[in-house]
């Protein structure tokens, strides 16, 4: 069950990283201490039922989402999810021109 945590806590990571918010951010958003926050993201502790409700509507997803791990996609999941993150990105060329390289890369 240690590995349920430390998946939780990494996708929790990765979805707030995705949306540009730090640690302290979504610490404030969610009413938690960073040091709590930091233990879910880390996978020393697994959130309490309330806070991944809170968490979901911060990140801006379905509680469902939050259990889809990376492993688990299908390919349109893959999809969806990469088209997801262009559009926070959309607005930074720079990032845009990161992401240009990195997939012309994969060609």
């Amino acid at each position: 069950m240690d590995n349920l945590k430390i998946r939780l806590g990494r996708r929790i990571k990765d979805l707030r990283k995705s949306k540009n918010i730090t640690q302290e951010k979504l610490a404030e958003i969610i009413s938690m201490d960073i040091t709590s926050l930091s233990k879910i993201e880390t996978g020393r502790n697994y959130p309490q039922p309330e806070t991944v409700e809170k968490l979901a509507n911060a990140l801006n997803v379905s509680i469902d989402k939050l259990f889809l791990f990376r492993d688990d996609f299908s390919k349109e999941e893959y999809l969806r999810e990469i088209n997801n993150n262009i559009k926070f990105i959309s607005n930074d060329i720079n990032k845009l021109k990161i992401l240009y390289r990195v997939s012309s890369s994969l060609l």
